[in-house]
């Protein structure tokens, strides 16, 4: 074991705080690990991203701790709760750069994690970590869609820890530029499957105060509405209230994000909706975020409705981008089928895992 420790990193303020050279090493620690298990480094994103997410802990707890080897970050564990104090569940991250694995690095803290998730009550532990693929044994997922490699280091980790996989989730890539002809059709193709009662708008800065509380109920449904198979993730709730606080906090990051909606003309509320982040330079990726549409309106195609409006409207305002990356559940096969008709591409895959500590 190597000489190393743990402690608990003060996210910055601002780029002259003094924790702002180690927030850099982190984020550069995170991007060679998803690059080295997603073999692209398309899912990379700067200091200068990351820091307004890990600064809006006002409806989002979170903490991170790192281990360090002679002051030098090697490691970082991500700690995430519910506002909800009452709430059990926690996730949890470790990653661990690869020339200091197999040092007992990660176990120190997956250790410290789970003690403070011990701490505060929480015994419903979820963990998300991308599994490279590797030949070998599969251990497959009990929802019957995707697997893992049984014999990867994160799989006998996790296992060893009492943890078990519930879901598969596919990460996916969409070259671009996609053909205009293709997106035009599809989008075609489901507004005239949608009818006339359903109308799709577009913006990139805030929420227009008139949608606020349906996009805020577009969230809370993300928790409750998308496939979470034995994980039961619990819901989270949204205001409008905090819809704005997300938004002011995500103005201050270089992406933009890109929103479309589909309004339900009956009853005057949006119904669905997608949203692209978007990097300021044009040779990096762009992440396709959140997509739901809300149960009592499915099967009218909303969901490539509002995906290729999008995708018209990433051509509009930011044209250039080599791909757009987005992650499924591997049993929600409608909302894959609408990205393999796009021309999504699988690119590698994450297993999700939980492990109950309550006692019965």
């Amino acid at each position: 074991m190597s000489d190393f420790s743990i402690d608990e990193l003060v996210i910055p303020v601002s780029t002259t705080a003094p924790s702002w050279p180690d927030f850099e090493v982190v984020a550069e620690l995170r991007n060679a690990v998803e690059t080295e298990g997603f073999g692209t480094a398309e899912l990379n994103y700067s200091a200068a991203e990351l820091l307004p997410v890990w600064l809006n802990t006002k409806y989002d707890p979170k903490r991170m701790f790192v281990a360090r080897v002679g002051g030098t970050v090697v490691a970082r564990g991500t700690y995430e709760t519910l506002l909800d104090p009452i709430d059990d569940h926690a996730w949890l991250g470790v990653q661990v750069l690869p020339s200091w694995r197999r040092r007992g690095i990660g176990t120190a803290l997956t250790d410290r994690l789970e003690q403070v998730a011990a701490a505060e009550n929480r015994h419903e532990l979820i963990v998300y970590t991308v599994s490279a693929e590797a030949q070998g044994e599969r251990l497959p997922a009990p929802t019957g869609f995707g697997s893992v490699p049984r014999d990867n280091p994160e799989v006998r980790f996790l296992l060893a820890r009492g943890y078990r996989l519930e879901q598969v989730e596919r990460g996916s890539r969409l070259p671009l530029p996609a053909d205009p002809s293709v997106i035009r059709r599809l989008r075609a193709d489901a507004a005239a499957h949608a009818g006339s009662e359903y109308t799709v708008h577009c913006w990139s800065a805030g929420t227009p105060p008139r949608w606020r509380d349906d996009l805020a109920l577009l969230y809370t449904r993300m928790s409750t509405d998308a496939p979470t198979a034995g994980l039961e993730e619990p819901e989270d709730v949204w205001t409008a209230e905090r819809l704005v606080a997300e938004e002011t906090s995500l103005a201050a990051s270089p992406r933009r994000i890109l929103t479309a909606a589909a309004l339900h003309g009956p009853s005057g509320h949006l119904v669905a909706f997608t949203q692209l982040s978007v990097p300021a330079e044009r040779a990096r990726s762009v992440g396709q975020e959140d997509t739901l549409v809300l149960r009592e309106h499915r099967g009218h195609r909303l969901g490539m409705l509002v995906k290729t409006a999008n995708l018209e409207y990433l051509a509009q305002q930011s044209p250039g981008h080599p791909s757009v990356t987005t992650f499924n559940a591997e049993e929600n096969r409608h909302m894959l089928a609408v990205n393999e008709a796009l021309g999504f591409l699988p690119m590698g895959y994450e297993g999700a895992w939980k492990r109950a500590d309550r006692l019965v």
